[in-house]
C-alpha cells in the first residue's frame, strides 16, 4: 500500500488550486480615468487661456503673499472665537434650564440659517445701524428728565464704523457663524459619553463645571477633533467672503485686483485655487495626525492590540495551572 493512502483507502486531497477572480470592468475604468487625465493635462499645458508665465510671475508677489497671511488670520482667530463660542452653546443647549437652552437654540438657529456671505456683508455695515456705540448707564437721559436733573452716565463711546472694520465685521461674521457650528460638533461629542460616568461623578459630589472639564470634555474630543478638522478646513476658504465686506488685504481680494488690473481674470483664479489648495492640504495633514492622536485605544487596531494580550495573558494562566 502507498504511503499516500491513509488508514480509511483514501488518499490525499489534492491541493486547492485558486483561480483569481477576473475584474475586466476594472481596467476598463483604469484606461477611461488614465485617457481623461491625459486629455485634462494635455488642455492645461496647451490652452493659452491659463497664461503660465504671467500666473507664476503674480502669484508669489508681496501682496499675494500678504494677502495669504491675513487668511491664515482670519482662520486661527475665527476658530478660536467660533470653539470658545461654541463650547459655551452646546453647554447652554444641553443645561436643564430651558431658558438657556432656549437661547442657545435661537443662535444656533439663526446663524446656521443665514449664508457666511450675507453675515460677512450685514456685519459690514452694521454702522447704518448706529453711527455711535456708546457704553454706559441705559436710559440716562429719560432717567435724568424724570427727576429733573442733567444726568449724563455714558462712560466711553466709540465709532461704530472704526470699530466695525472691515477685518473686524468679517471676523464677527465668520466666528459667529462657525460658533453655532462648533455648539452642534461639541453637543455631539459630549452626548457621545456614557452618562454612567457623569452620574458616578455627580455621585462623587464633583460639580458640573468640573465634571465636564475633568471627566466628560477629554473623553469627548475623540468625537469632537475630526469634525473641527473638518470646520477648520472649511473655514479657511470662507476666508475668502470677507473680500465681499470688502477686506482689501486678503488673498482672494488680492488675486481679483490682479486680475482687473492685468485683464487675466482667469489665470488669477487658477492661482486662487492653487493657494486655496496648498494651504488646505496642509491643514489636511495635521487633521491625520490629530485624528490619529486622539483615536488611540480605539477602532479595529487597539481591538486586535487588546485581544492578542488577553490571549497572551490567558496562555501565561495556563502554563502556570499546568506546571
Amino acid at each position: 500500500m502507498s504511503s499516500d493512502v491513509t488508514g480509511s483507502g483514501r488518499g490525499r486531497p489534492e491541493p486547492i488550486r485558486a483561480v483569481p477572480v477576473r475584474h475586466p470592468g476594472r481596467w476598463v475604468a483604469v484606461v477611461v480615468l488614465a485617457v481623461l487625465a491625459a486629455m485634462f493635462v494635455h488642455m492645461v499645458v496647451t490652452n493659452k487661456a491659463f497664461q503660465w508665465p504671467m500666473l507664476f510671475d503674480n502669484i508669489l508677489s508681496v501682496p499675494v503673499v500678504r494677502g495669504a497671511v491675513t487668511s491664515i488670520e482670519l482662520t486661527i482667530l475665527a476658530m478660536i472665537i467660533g470653539i470658545a463660542l461654541g463650547v459655551v452653546l452646546a453647554v447652554m443647549r444641553l443645561s436643564p434650564n430651558p431658558i438657556l437652552a432656549a437661547a442657545a437654540w435661537m443662535y444656533i438657529w439663526f446663524f446656521r440659517g443665514v449664508p457666511r456671505l450675507v453675515l460677512c456683508v450685514l456685519f459690514g455695515n452694521l454702522g447704518i445701524l448706529y453711527s455711535r456705540l456708546e457704553f454706559g448707564l441705559p436710559f440716562d437721559h429719560q432717567l435724568g428728565a424724570l427727576f429733573g436733573i442733567d444726568l449724563n452716565a455714558r462712560l466711553f463711546g466709540v465709532n461704530a464704523v472704526t470699530l466695525l472694520s472691515g477685518f473686524t465685521a468679517g471676523l464677527l461674521a465668520l466666528a459667529m457663524s462657525e460658533g453655532a457650528y462648533m455648539a452642534e460638533v461639541v453637543r455631539g461629542g459630549i452626548q457621545s459619553v456614557d452618562p454612567g460616568q457623569a452620574e458616578a461623578a455627580q455621585a462623587l459630589g464633583m460639580r458640573r463645571p468640573l465634571l465636564l472639564r475633568r471627566i466628560v470634555l477629554p473623553q469627548a474630543l475623540r468625537v469632537i477633533v475630526p469634525p473641527t478638522g473638518n470646520e477648520t478646513i472649511a473655514m479657511l476658504k470662507d476666508t475668502s467672503l470677507v473680500a465681499y465686506v470688502p477686506v482689501t488685504n486678503e488673498l482672494f481680494f488680492q488675486l481679483q485686483h490682479i486680475g482687473a488690473r492685468t485683464y487675466a481674470i482667469f489665470p488669477m483664479l487658477v492661482a486662487a485655487c492653487i493657494w486655496y489648495l496648498a494651504m488646505t492640504s496642509v491643514l489636511m495633514i495635521g487633521q491625520h495626525f490629530l485624528e490619529k492622536r486622539f483615536s488611540r485605544g480605539h477602532g479595529p487596531r487597539a481591538i486586535r492590540l487588546r485581544g492578542a494580550r488577553s490571549a497572551g495573558a490567558g496562555g501565561a494562566v495556563g502554563t502556570e495551572v499546568d506546571t
